[in-house]
């Protein structure tokens, strides 16, 4: 055997610039699958976690639920006025802002912003926070006439019409206890899907509104299940 016969050719620069173009270009396509599949799996069994969905989304107008909800003391219902009656919520239409707003807020960036949509008669294209499949009917009317009024908060629901759960409850009040009375208004059943809106900076999504969460809470509460009660 000569010494030599068996060694390995040293690879070009031409070939060592390839292998290196071609090792960078799969980490990228390896991060992109990452990046696609962590937001795949995320979105299905909650919410998505990356591209700020987390903190809830930017808005056309930075609108202050801190500042109307907690400071001023304005009820939902003062803005979502169909909530109660139908159901969809309903966004405030440019004009309602503007009965107060013609007159307070000089000066104010984004009330600038509504103003010059409503002088150039433009509705305000805000992103939607919370979203339901098509295929999919949520009634928020059911909703509000189902956990307002009094109620006895208790463990497990037997008495659907007088009592509320424990843990729905204590969304609304942390405080509260099992066998307490609790007088729970409209503003507060929001709470109980929503969040406490009026606390956030940026409204964005608290709970993951899945079907297995929807039939959950409909078995929790002694609601119907069968389909066609959100399918129909």
């Amino acid at each position: 055997m000569i010494p030599g016969d068996f060694q390995i050719s040293k690879p070009s620069r031409k070939s060592m610039v390839k292998l290196a173009i071609l090792g960078m270009f799969g980490l990228l396509v390896i991060a992109l699958i990452v990046v696609l599949l962590v937001f795949v799996i995320s979105a299905w069994l909650g919410r998505p976690i990356i591209f700020g969905y987390s903190e809830g989304p930017d808005q056309p107008i930075a609108f202050p639920h801190t500042t109307h909800v907690e400071e001023l003391g304005l009820d939902c219902t003062f803005c979502h006025r169909n909530v109660t009656v139908g159901e969809s919520a309903s966004i405030p239409a440019v004009g309602l802002c503007m009965t107060c707003h013609q007159n307070i807020g000089d000066e104010i960036p984004e009330v600038e912003k509504l103003r010059l949509a409503f002088e150039e008669n433009r509705p305000i294209d805000w992103v939607r926070v919370h979203r339901l499949p098509d295929h999919v009917q949520f009634v928020h009317s059911a909703h509000i006439k189902r956990f307002a009024g009094t109620k006895t908060v208790v463990e497990i629901i037997d008495d659907p019409e007088n009592q509320i759960r424990l843990t729905d409850a204590q969304r609304i009040n942390p405080e509260v206890k099992s066998n307490e009375m609790m007088e729970i208004l409209v503003s507060d059943v929001c709470v109980i899907c929503h969040g406490e809106v009026g606390k956030m900076e940026k409204v964005k999504q608290i709970r993951p509104l899945k079907m297995g969460d929807c039939v959950d809470c409909h078995k929790n509460n002694s609601a119907p299940t069968d389909c066609s009660t959100c399918h129909f």
